[in-house]
């Protein structure tokens, strides 16, 4: 007998019924909250916290897109699952038959893209999801700009000060007594010369001030959750 899809919708802290935008807003603070880079990278947490992070990355690609979405929720209503589905206003789809799909062994993970569901690829593609919101969310908040996502000067000015190890970073990992946000700025520009995009950026950043980072991010994310 075919085993119980996962519950994305709890996953997300969301209703069957929720919006596309609802489903966006709810990846980004699932995402921010959840993500391993929040903790030190030998915390016990981290294995959890990566676990839990590739569940929010899975939930949000499967509900993301309309197609994908209706077929999980046929499967979900299949099992018996609270009542609520998605229903697409698209004239073109609406009358298309969605049967549950079938599987000797477990939820059928080659339906949303993950093939055979190994752990490496599912983690990567994991990383690359969460990057490509992470630029919109920077986007969002003047620190990254432009298709590539490059960096701006508000960003830097949040990196450098951030700490010591930022700045070091900064000027390519020499020491130094520099500090500051306005430091940062100017060094940043000049690091910046080669053209990286923020996430790339982000991803070399030390363990600590990779969590200040989404520390900060996170809190400007709930912050406007909340006021909306």
């Amino acid at each position: 007998m075919s085993g119980a899809p996962p519950d994305y919708y709890a996953i997300l802290d969301i209703s069957p019924q929720a919006s596309q935008q609802q489903i966006r807003d709810a990846y980004k603070k699932q995402a921010l909250k959840s993500h391993p880079d929040r903790v030190p990278s030998d915390s016990p947490e981290r294995p959890a916290r990566t676990k839990k992070f590739q569940q929010i990355n899975d939930a949000y690609y499967t509900l993301c897109d309309p197609t994908r979405r209706r077929d999980y929720d046929s499967a979900r209503s299949y099992h018996g699952f609270s009542s609520g589905t998605y229903e697409d206003s698209n004239p073109d789809t609406e009358d298309i038959p969605h049967e549950p799909p079938k599987s000797s062994g477990g939820f059928p993970w080659s339906s949303f893209g993950f093939g055979a569901n190994n752990g490496a690829d599912e983690e990567s593609f994991s990383s690359e999801q969460f990057g490509g919101v992470f630029e919109e969310m920077l986007r969002e908040e003047g620190m990254a700009e432009g298709q590539d996502a490059r960096p701006t000067g508000k960003f830097w000015s949040l990196v450098g000060g951030l700490s010591g190890g930022a700045m070091g970073f900064i000027v390519a990992n020499f020491p130094g007594a520099i500090a500051g946000a306005v430091a940062g700025n100017r060094l940043g520009a000049v690091r910046d010369a080669k053209g990286k995009s923020v996430y790339s950026v982000f991803q070399e950043l030390p363990q600590g001030d990779k969590a200040r980072l989404l520390s900060e991010l996170a809190a400007k994310v709930f912050a406007h959750a909340v006021g909306s």
